[in-house]
């Protein structure tokens, strides 16, 4: 018999433990739940108060039989899921299938992984929480229920094979209407004027940077304003000059993490979780899924005395910060480092640099405030009312600033930052440059991964647990993309004023350019205006909200969850059959109006396979032509001339080597067709509509050449390639190493057949 069994939820957080705990401890995994909803008739019996019907999925069969084995030689059995909701629901699922006496059954947690805390929670077992239990129960039925009943009415009236869910839907519905303000956005210009002014005539090195207080909409007005300043004396009319302290950011929660790994280091939010897992599960940081900002006294500690003995006695304040996210209710700490006097750690590219974030953040957030003098500096001209001002800042102490400064999601200028020269109050100033530039104006960003979680946050919309699977939810069910774009040029107009000349200019820039954005889908879109009409209540943000506070009210023993869920179902059950009677269905159409050639109508909607254009109705005379919507194109914003576009290919482009050139635009981009070939075209350089011949036959003979300084040796069956990290053999579209130090230009087929057949053993025995 083993004295003690510690069920934990992650291999790897069960080989951490095992190393803090004696050997009268056997630590084994769950691997996550253990049994979830039915899959068949709903999993839910209605009739019956809401009640759940749980099954053990096929491929958790074998782990619950290992679970049962290990239990039952188990005299002490402890369950060390994690502190969460769905950490109580897991322990609840484990002590009901292996049919363990609740009573007897010890419940321990920890938001660290590290000796103390793990022998902390040994001396204080509890009982499972059936209040968050309840609360994790309430949350699945709800969203099974939700997911069930609309997704057959977005069969029926969109399309097959779609998908709602009750966070999903309203983060869709954020990333619409972004993009339809966006849309209906209207760019205005105006001329800024800015200037370099000298403190001396005869210095051209100490300058100073200054601004016209004053916008010009017109570029005859800048002109005319250039003009006064031509002929103008400037001089200092003010200085202000006033300390001031800049406080550190708050220790990471779930959210703030995202975001700032985003920005900073350019991780995805399930990258982020990703890594963040890994190293809460080898006992380097806290629980990585949490709302508080708070601190243990031990931390507090710890980190006060890695300033003092860094940075010094001066450097160090002490700070408890109060949580003030909408329904924030998890009680554990912050995400900080378990151990504040490692400001490094072992790991993989990826976790060393999140946990240096981590670390930063925690340590900066114990430091003193910066103390800063701004400045700012009125320059008056003899000849107009419009004044210049100059601002910058000097730092005079450092605090929290030497190890850590947040980032914002719209990085501002770099003009509090300048350091203005020393200056007084009468002197004269000399112009060197004054220039009008024409900025446009810029509609709200599209949402990032990271921005759109500080939305849903600050709505009280999901959880620190949710936020993750629901944006890769929304991508993955096709109503979401996550991509660049490469945004327009734009001519804008620059007027300069330098030694008494002004010279107008245009120049080209890019406008709209995106990276890493969230752009709705034609299929969402629909979705979402589906959803909005006809259940407005479930994509409603402070509904969603509502229900959110209500598993909390739950989880603290306030509300019973069954009378929560018979209270929505009851309305959102009529509403369901409501939509299910109205018969029409929502496809995006849109009439764009009629061919310029043969005045047949030319229309867009959802098509079977996707967005397309058609042209011409079914008649018995004839069919009407349709073309798939490229990429970047909306059936809400597509043009008829952009539409007509789309018929031109594919096109031939001519002959070569006695087959026809084609080029196209298909699933993967702008492509040439020869001889059943596909190349690609060189994004940003090629043009399908406009490409010749002979820019076709470079690009196949670039391809072949290429193909051919691959192919090391070919055996038919068997071909020994070059490969992105070196040479490999590859055989029935299965590839295989080849050993370090084997010269793969000599090997034999004999040899290569060899080397496949160690592999597959050594595969096999793993």
């Amino acid at each position: 018999m083993v004295e003690n069994l510690v069920i934990v939820e992650s291999p790897a957080k069960a080989k951490t433990i095992e190393k803090f705990l004696g050997k009268d401890f056997r630590v084994i995994s769950s691997f996550g739940h253990i049994r979830d909803l039915a899959k068949k008739n709903l999993g839910i019996q209605i009739d019956k108060g809401f009640a759940p019907v749980y099954e053990v999925p096929k491929e958790k069969v074998k782990v619950v039989n290992e679970l049962k084995k290990n239990a039952a030689e188990s005299k002490n059995i402890w369950i060390a899921s994690d502190e969460d909701r769905e950490g109580e629901a897991i322990a609840w699922h484990i002590i009901n299938v292996l049919d363990l006496d609740p009573g007897n059954t010890k419940r321990i947690v920890f938001h660290e992984i590290t000796k103390e805390a793990i022998e902390e929670a040994i001396k204080k077992p509890r009982l499972v929480d059936m209040n968050l239990v309840n609360s994790q129960q309430a949350r699945r039925i709800l969203d099974r229920l939700v997911g069930f009943e609309i997704s057959p009415v977005l069969w029926k009236k969109v399309q097959p094979s779609l998908s709602a869910g009750r966070v999903q839907s309203v983060a869709v519905r954020l990333i619409v209407e972004r993009e339809r303000e966006i849309i209906a956005f209207r760019s205005d210009s105006s001329f800024r004027v800015t200037a370099i002014f000298l403190l001396s005539q005869k210095d051209n090195d100490t300058i100073l940077k200054a601004e016209a207080s004053q916008k010009f909409t017109r570029e005859e007005d800048a002109c005319k304003f250039l003009e006064l300043c031509k002929e103008a004396e400037f001089k200092i009319a003010s200085i202000t000059v006033k300390p001031g302290t800049r406080s550190p950011a708050p220790p990471f929660t779930t959210s703030t993490l995202q975001q700032e790994a985003y920005r900073k280091l350019g991780f995805s939010v399930a990258q982020t979780m990703s890594v963040a897992q890994k190293l809460y599960e080898a006992g380097k940081i806290t629980y990585m899924r949490t709302d508080s900002t708070n601190l243990s006294k031990l931390a507090l500690a710890k980190s006060r005395d890695a300033i003092i003995s860094e940075y010094g006695e001066k450097y160090s304040k002490t700070r408890q910060f109060k949580t003030k996210t909408k329904g924030a209710q998890e009680a554990h700490e912050a995400i900080r480092p378990s151990y504040p006097d490692k400001a490094t750690i072992a790991g993989n590219q990826n976790e060393k640099k999140l946990y240096e974030l981590i670390w930063k953040r925690t340590i900066a957030s114990q430091m003193a405030d910066a103390i800063i003098e701004k400045t700012n500096i009125g320059i008056e001209i003899n000849n107009s009312p419009v004044l210049f001002s100059a601002t910058g800042e000097v730092v005079k102490f450092d605090g929290f600033l030497r190890v850590y400064s947040e980032s914002a999601d719209q990085e501002s200028n770099d003009e509090e930052r300048y350091v203005i020269p020393p200056v007084k109050k009468g002197m004269p100033l000399y112009y060197n440059t004054v220039n009008a530039t024409e900025r446009f104006t810029s509609p709200f960003p599209r949402y990032t991964e990271a921005s759109l979680v500080k939305k849903l946050e600050e709505l009280g919309i999901g959880r620190p647990s949710t936020y993750a699977p629901t944006i890769s939810t929304i991508q993955n069910r096709g109503y979401v993309v996550k991509e660049d774009r490469p945004g327009e040029k734009r001519k804008t107009r620059l007027l300069e004023l330098k030694s008494g000349k002004i010279n107008a200019s245009t120049k080209t820039e890019i406008a709209g350019k995106e990276k890493s954005k969230l752009f709705p889908k034609d299929i969402g879109m629909i979705v979402n205006d589906f959803l909005v009409e006809n259940f407005s209540e479930i994509v409603d943000y402070n509904f969603t909200a509502d229900v959110e506070m209500q598993f909390d009210e739950i989880a603290e023993g306030n509300l019973k969850w069954t009378g929560m869920l018979d209270k929505f179902y009851s309305s959102f059950h009529k509403t369901v059959e409501t939509s299910l009677e109205n018969k029409n269905k929502k496809t995006g159409a849109r009439v764009l109006g009629n061919h310029p050639e043969t005045g047949e109508p030319v229309s867009v909607k959802m098509g079977r396979f996707g967005p397309v254009v058609q042209i011409g109705n079914q008649t018995e005379e004839s069919k009407p032509k349709f073309a798939s919507l490229l990429k970047s194109q909306l059936l809400e914003t597509i043009t008829l001339d952009e539409a007509l576009n789309l018929f031109r290919l594919p096109r031939k482009i001519g002959e070569y080597e006695g087959a026809e050139m084609v080029a196209g635009i298909g699933k993967f981009g702008p492509y040439i067709r020869h001889n059943n070939k596909f190349y690609s075209l060189k994004k940003g350089v090629d043009d399908p509509y406009v490409i010749t011949l002979e820019r076709g036959i470079e690009l196949i003979v670039e391809k072949t050449n290429s193909e051919k300084q691959k192919v090391i040796q070919d055996f038919g069956d068997i071909q020994v390639l070059n490969g992105r990290y070196g040479p490999y053999i590859t055989k029935e579209k299965l590839n295989y190493r080849i050993p370090k130090g084997t010269d793969a230009s000599k090997l034999t087929k004999e040899e290569c057949l060899k080397i496949i057949d160690t592999s597959e053993k050594k595969q096999k025995n793993s």
